[in-house]
């Protein structure tokens, strides 16, 4: 028999969202295994300092990269946010799951009900932080690192008064308790790929096995999301942002928003169109916000 390897980061989140696929593997491809290979990246090993500072996302799927290129595992699974724009020609993203819930959330500390204004706010990235501003303007927006259960521990000690955090990964690790407030797409525009995970593998070999894991509806979300954050040529730790959204009669809308480097200012805007035109929807959007 067979064995697929699974390469993954080692927190508990992405070792869960690897099992996904395993357990695809396992119960939909006759004649193969799957085995998780898990490993600690740059990006996990770095936390005194903000990703922007350091290389960007980037650093998340550097050493996964590395273990496909040497034959250590034999496909990726990350989450779609945290890949860059651009991906190396000869490791493929070969297709994206059914998307998890692609909204933000708000956490209070445990035993909290109403949000401690006068400690800081804590998120992970430049595209919150940009518009949190403008949805908390009197309090202290903050950096923090970690994984998701470092960022509740420290939470729950009293370093911060709320945090955002991504309601996928909350969802998969069975803390969906710990939510308070689920923010709207329109109040914070979500990262581009956020609930979708994306599995790489290497050119020119054969996965047609994988096929029924993929699901049309967030290819061609992630398609337009990707195809607006790569023709800004913003990196994943830039103050971007792309969310898609299926309509009626095949129709796609894609809402994007665009903040100069450095500025407290962003622009929010959308195109709708033929899902079958994704990437055009993309570029569309980001040529014209550029403007």
């Amino acid at each position: 028999m067979q064995t697929i390897r699974i390469g993954t980061r080692q927190s508990r989140l992405a070792l869960i969202q690897a099992e996904l696929l395993a357990d695809y593997i396992r119960h939909s491809c006759p004649g193969l295994r799957a085995e998780l290979v898990a490993m600690k990246t740059t990006g996990d090993k770095i936390l005194d300092r903000k990703l922007d500072e350091i290389g960007g996302k980037g650093l998340f799927v550097k050493e996964l990269d590395c273990a496909l290129r040497e034959g250590r595992s034999d496909v990726s699974v990350h989450s779609l946010k945290d890949v860059p724009a651009a991906v190396p020609r000869d490791l493929p993203l070969l297709g994206f799951s059914c998307r998890a819930d692609a909204r933000d959330v708000l956490v209070l500390p445990k035993g909290a009900d109403v949000l401690d204004t006068l400690r800081p706010l804590g998120c992970s990235s430049a595209r919150r932080t940009v518009q949190l501003r403008r949805l908390f303007p009197k309090m202290e927006i903050k950096s923090i690192r970690g994984n998701v259960l470092t960022r509740l521990e420290k939470l729950d000690q009293g370093q911060y008064g709320g945090l955002v955090l991504a309601a996928a990964g909350l969802k998969r690790l069975g803390l969906e308790e710990r939510i308070s407030r689920y923010f709207s797409v329109e109040e914070l525009v979500p990262a581009a790929g956020q609930g979708i995970l994306a599995v790489q593998g290497r050119q020119g070999e054969e996965y047609g096995y994988l096929e029924g894991f993929f699901d049309t509806d967030s290819t061609y979300c992630a398609l337009a999301e990707r195809s607006f954050i790569r023709t800004l040529e913003g990196g994943c730790s830039s103050p971007l942002a792309a969310y898609a959204a299926m309509e009626a009669q095949g129709k796609m809308k894609l809402t994007g928003m665009y903040a100069k480097e450095g500025s407290l200012e962003f622009y929010i805007d959308s195109v709708t169109g033929w899902k079958e035109e994704a990437e055009k929807l993309g570029r569309e959007l980001a040529v014209k916000m550029r403007r």
